[in-house]
């Protein structure tokens, strides 16, 4: 007789995950915004190569529990035939722009309330209802309307991975082809990392990427080989944080009518983690707006990471890690759009200006 059912191995295991996904980047200030504004402002590229990092743990990671074939990654929804090319631009640079609005993401967000943020808490608010009305709700209707059915079926070559246009070119099937194109991209990302002197040096922003990496591997496998029981079976599911801020806060609303998912246990271990990696640190401080100007600013912010990370399906962890690793094209595209977003969206905040933003963003002076 089993200790728990399948469902309470998910549950457990989100909430493990979700507790070491909030200690580490409250700990280790990991942020992708925080990313992008170090480079753009100071030219500073630790927390950047920390990101990248995670990328390449997680690639080499899950493509090895493709090879291997135990945790059901080719079911991923990121790979499907469906390559949502305009919702992956469109999306990315709504989520981009939102998030240099609010000055994080999606995981920002949950990481900075947990350490008593009250911004941060009506953006969580805010993103979590925005998401889901963009996912489930009324924005549902222009999304399906004016996004996705333009989405390009690529079923000819039986998905939008990028190893798929090789198998096509090449005519052939492999799962070797993927591990070889995978770890190539991964090591290639870990070379981009520790070439930087300081980087290596960097012992917080390397546990930061290995950990991060490490914990998208982990939800790919729990889901995927735990959650394969042939009479309760659960979709692949990986570490994102849109939709599931909507489900969390549904969840908590019908607590009695309804039931805690992998996702659901997720979002609540990362706010314990950084809530506790917070009390540890003696960082728990409540903050608020500095005026109305400021709030404005975060409530179309987060409705913009809310709508946007819909409908590019996913965040900079959902798109940016999670479905980067798998290799899929979407996720790729998604990303570039997300940092040219957020480029263009810090420099109007800091200048005020749309014109001089994309001055600024093409790299060339601004004529007044």
């Amino acid at each position: 007789m089993e200790l728990f059912s399948t469902t309470e191995y998910l549950i457990l295991s989100g909430l493990v995950l979700g507790v070491v996904m909030g200690a580490t980047a409250r700990r280790a200030r990991f942020c992708t915004f925080g990313a992008v504004e170090d480079y753009i402002l100071i030219g500073k590229t630790d927390r950047l190569r920390a990101w990248a990092l995670a990328i390449a743990v997680a690639t080499i990671g899950v493509q090895l529990l493709l090879y291997s074939d135990v945790a059901r990654i080719e079911q991923v929804f990121y790979l499907d035939p469906a390559f949502g090319l305009l919702g992956a631009i469109v999306g990315g640079l709504l989520f981009g722009l939102g998030m240099a609005m609010v000055g994080t993401c999606g995981y920002g967000v949950i990481i900075r309330a947990a350490g008593g943020d009250l911004k941060s808490l009506c953006n969580f608010l805010i993103l979590a209802v925005s998401g889901y009305m963009t996912a489930r709700g009324l924005f549902s209707i222009f999304r399906n309307e004016l996004i996705d059915r333009f989405d390009i079926e690529l079923s000819p070559i039986k998905g939008q991975g990028v190893p798929h246009f090789f198998e096509t070119a090449l005519g052939i099937q492999s799962a070797t082809l993927w591990l070889c194109i995978g770890l190539f991209f991964g090591l290639s990302l870990l070379y981009f990392c520790f070439k930087d002197k300081d980087f290596r040096s960097s012992g917080r922003d390397v546990a930061a990427g290995c950990l991060i990496g490490l914990c998208v591997v982990g939800a790919f496998w729990t889901t995927g080989f735990l959650g394969a029981d042939p009479f309760d079976e659960v979709r692949v599911q990986a570490i994102s944080y849109v939709l599931p801020l909507g489900d969390s806060l549904i969840y908590l609303m019908t607590y009695s009518g309804s039931a805690i998912s992998f996702p659901v246990s997720l979002v609540i271990g990362t706010f314990l983690g950084s809530f506790i990696m917070a009390y540890w640190c003696d960082e728990l401080r409540f903050e608020s707006y500095d005026g109305v100007r400021e709030m404005r600013r975060h409530m179309l912010g987060a409705m913009a990471m809310g709508a946007g990370g819909i409908t590019a399906h996913g965040c900079t962890i959902g798109q940016g890690i999670s479905g980067v690793s798998t290799l899929a094209l979407s996720p790729m595209i998604a990303l570039f759009s997300i940092f040219v977003g957020a480029s263009f969206g810090l420099h109007w905040v800091l200048s005020g200006s749309v014109r001089e933003a994309i001055d600024l963003l093409l790299g060339r002076p601004f004529n007044g």
